[in-house]
Formats: structure tokens, C-alpha cells, sequence
């Protein structure tokens, strides 16, 4: 291949032609020509005939593979994908269903989108097993016992018929097999406290809350045990790209379970996972809440730069910097680098900074725009879990000495003490350094 690459010049001489060079002419490196007549180029005037050394014009893609080469790339790749679905099938045939088939009760604490879609998914799951939503507001009880919708939040899809709400704690947890806590994560402390006495001491709790509370710095999985005045109350956080509202469309995502408990993982597998969910367990508990906190703040700094129309160049520069900056913390706090890049990290990151479903980047927008946090958190009636976050995310980082400038940048931005303007004239001008 290298020799044609390499110009070549092949002349049939002229009979009358001689030649008075006493040196002989070599071309390195060119193909070996055989031993028969050349008819080539001519020195002489006339029509040139065409080279058999040099590719010719037609019709035919140079790209293009042959019959033979295009049956066994196809040959290769039905071969790979029947192993796979053997191993599915083999897998599924395998699979426990026992956790499903003796779960008899769930629990899910609060009303919003997020803890109806996965109370509405839960009880898909299996008709006889019963529902139960403790929500606040009567109104959403009501609706949601009467005329089975959420009208506040989903008040175009009906919930299954097992599912019931109430304003009881005693009566929502009464007999449950797991609890989903979807409580925002600032207000679970006094949440859990005013329950506590109802908790069943073993009841295994499904964390849907993403965040850290802003005065100290923990995590859901420190929370609700605190909170309980239980150390050993089962904790697991489910974390990865899943909008509420496609999740009640039953739209195909994956999910992942992390719990310190292996076995209490697996369980946790088996009742939440089915055909348009999979779900992935992890040991990895805080490099899933952290990945699922932070995240929620980067999508604020994502809405920042799409608020501001600087263009997608500047948004997947912020967003790579700012998934650097989520695992070097992660790091610090004994998280693994392989969960930020897994559906808890990744995943969830590219959900919530680059779609406008989502309710961190919508503020991240409007900001961006020009408008004041407080106009825009007046008018929202979901909580924007980034906003409190971010505060909390810059103590931390002072904490485990972790420089983080795109996310302190918008922690003082919601302090009001940085315009998103100056922010990104401050970003850019920051040194230039060995990418790590």
C-alpha cells in the first residue's frame, strides 16, 4: 500500500527512441509489474491508455464492502446479539420473583410528581399489593382516593385502583413491607421526626430525595436514620435519569439501587424493576447521593449558560467541568470514580443539563435570562433542590479541600453576590491548567 502512494511513472518508449544515460534509473518501493507487454502513457502524441497500477473512475462507493466482507460483518453481528439474548433469557429464567410475591404493603411519604410516578409504578407492579401515599395537603388525598388522580401534579393520568392516600402516619405505615421517603430533602429532618413513633424499626427505607441539607451537610442516608433515632434502620438510595413524568408514561430508563446490604439491594431490585425499568445495584452509597445532590446544582449553571445564549460549545465545557469537579468530591468522601460515570452520575447529570424538564435547569434559565431568584422561586410550585444545595456543596468542598469553580460559581450567584455575567468572565479567565 505504501508504494502506491508514492507517484509512479511508467513510459513505453518509442521504437526509434535511445536513450545516451549511462546510469540506470531505480523506483524504489514500487509494486512489482509483470512481465508483459505494458500498455501504458506514451510520450507520443495520442489518446493515453488507461494504467492498471492506478485506481479508475466508476461508479462503485471505494467505501463500500464486497458481498463477501458485507455477509460476514452482518454474519459477526447476529452471531453477537443471539449470545446476548441467550443470556438474557437465561438470566430472567433464573430470577427470583419471591420479594414481589410477599410484598403485601408500600408506603410512600409525600405527594409530589416524582413520589406518585414511582407509587403509580410500584403498584403496577403487582395488583393485589396495596399503595399507600401519606401526603399533606387534603386536597391531593381526596383526588387521589376519589377520582384516582394527582391534580396537582398529574391530573391527565389515572393511578391504579390500589393506590390510596392519607394524612394519617400511623394508618400509611401501618403493616408496610418498604417505605419510599419522597419528602425534599431540607424538610425530611422535621418530617421524620414528627413519624418516627409510627416506623416500623426494620422497615427498609427507598430514598427518592436527592440533596444535602444546608446547615450539615448530610446525606439522606444519614438523615433518616438520625431523624429515626435509629443506626440500623435499612437505608437504600435510588438514584438516575428518570423524569417523573416519563416514568408515568412508561417510557424505558434505568435506575440504580446502592445499599451497604448486598441482600437488601437484590430485594430492592426485584420490586421495583420490569420491562420498561431496569435496575442496578451498587455498595457505592455516597458516590450515588453525592452524584445525585450535585447534580441538581450543575443543571442550575447548565440553565445559567442556555439562559444566556452562549452556545453549545460553552454548555459541553461546563458540563464536563462540572462532572470533574462532582467526582473529585465524590473521591474525597470515599465515593468510586466508576459511579460518576455510571446511570447515578452520568446519567442523571445529562438528563437534568440538557432537558428542560427539568426544574434545576428551568431556574437556571430564567437566571440566565435575567430574572431574580426570588420572582423565580415564587412562581414555581415544585421544589428546586440545586438551589439549596449549592450552598451546601461549597462547604463541603471547603471540607475535603476540593477546588470547585463552576459550582461555587453558582452557589454565589444564588447568594446574589455574583451576576451570571461575571461568573462566566471570571470562569474563563481562570488558569490555564493540565487537565485531570
Amino acid at each position: 500500500m505504501e508504494a502506491l502512494l508514492e507517484p509512479v511513472f511508467v513510459f513505453k518508449l518509442n521504437p526509434s527512441f535511445t536513450s545516451k544515460n549511462p546510469y540506470t534509473v531505480h523506483f524504489p518501493n514500487l509494486p512489482k509489474i509483470p512481465s508483459k507487454p505494458l500498455v501504458v502513457a506514451t510520450c507520443c502524441a495520442g489518446t493515453p491508455s488507461p494504467s492498471p497500477l492506478l485506481p479508475q473512475d466508476s461508479d462503485q462507493n471505494p467505501l463500500q464492502l464486497s458481498p463477501d466482507r458485507t455477509r460476514d460483518r452482518r454474519k459477526v453481528a447476529r452471531i453477537a446479539w443471539e449470545k446476548l439474548v441467550r443470556w438474557s433469557r437465561s438470566w430472567r429464567s433464573k430470577a427470583k420473583t419471591d420479594v414481589l410475591e410477599r410484598t403485601k404493603k408500600v408506603v410512600v411519604l409525600g405527594g409530589g410528581s416524582f413520589g406518585t410516578a414511582m407509587a403509580a409504578h410500584v403498584a403496577n407492579r403487582k395488583a393485589q399489593m396495596e399503595v399507600s401515599m401519606l401526603v399533606r395537603d387534603p386536597a391531593v388525598c381526596r383526588s387521589i382516593n376519589e377520582n384516582h388522580f394527582n391534580y396537582k401534579y398529574f391530573p391527565e393520568h389515572k393511578l391504579p385502583e390500589n393506590v390510596t392516600a392519607t394524612s394519617d402516619a400511623k394508618t400509611a405505615l401501618l403493616g408496610a413491607d418498604y417505605c419510599l421517603h419522597a419528602v425534599p430533602v431540607q424538610f425530611s429532618t422535621s418530617f421524620l421526626e414528627g413519624i418516627a413513633e409510627h416506623v416500623d424499626p426494620g422497615l427498609p427505607f427507598i430514598s427518592l430525595s436527592k440533596g444535602l441539607e444546608l446547615n450539615t451537610l448530610r446525606m439522606m442516608s444519614q438523615i433518616i436514620p438520625q431523624a429515626l433515632k435509629n443506626p440500623r434502620q435499612p437505608f437504600i438510595a435510588l438514584s438516575g435519569p428518570s423524569f417523573a413524568l416519563e416514568l408515568m408514561n412508561k417510557l424505558p430508563t434505568a435506575m440504580v439501587v446502592a445499599s451497604k446490604d448486598k441482600k437488601l439491594a437484590h430485594a430492592v431490585q426485584q420490586l421495583l424493576s420490569c420491562s420498561h425499568l431496569r435496575i442496578s445495584t451498587s455498595r457505592d452509597v455516597t458516590g450515588v447521593e453525592i452524584a445525585g445532590a450535585l447534580k441538581n446544582v450543575l443543571a442550575i449553571a447548565a440553565g445559567i449558560v442556555e439562559g444566556m445564549n452562549l452556545g453549545n460549545n460553552s454548555m459541553a465545557t461546563l458540563v464536563a467541568q462540572g462532572c470533574s469537579e462532582i467526582r473529585w468530591l465524590a473521591t474525597k468522601m470515599g465515593g468510586k470514580p466508576a459511579t460518576i460515570t455510571g446511570l447515578s452520575g452520568t446519567g442523571d447529570i445529562m438528563l437534568t443539563c440538557f432537558v428542560n424538564l427539568s426544574r434545576n435547569k428551568r431556574v437556571g434559565v430564567r437566571l440566565g435570562s435575567g430574572e431574580k431568584l426570588e420572582d423565580i422561586l415564587s412562581s414555581m410550585n415544585q421544589v428546586a433542590e440545586g438551589v439549596s444545595t449549592a450552598g451546601a456543596v461549597i462547604a463541603l468542598a471547603q471540607k475535603y479541600n476540593v477546588k470547585m469553580p463552576v459550582l461555587t460559581a453558582v452557589a454565589r450567584i444564588m447568594d446574589s453576590e455574583l451576576t451570571p455575567k461575571k461568573a462566566v468572565l471570571e470562569l474563563m479567565s481562570l488558569p490555564q491548567v493540565e487537565e485531570v
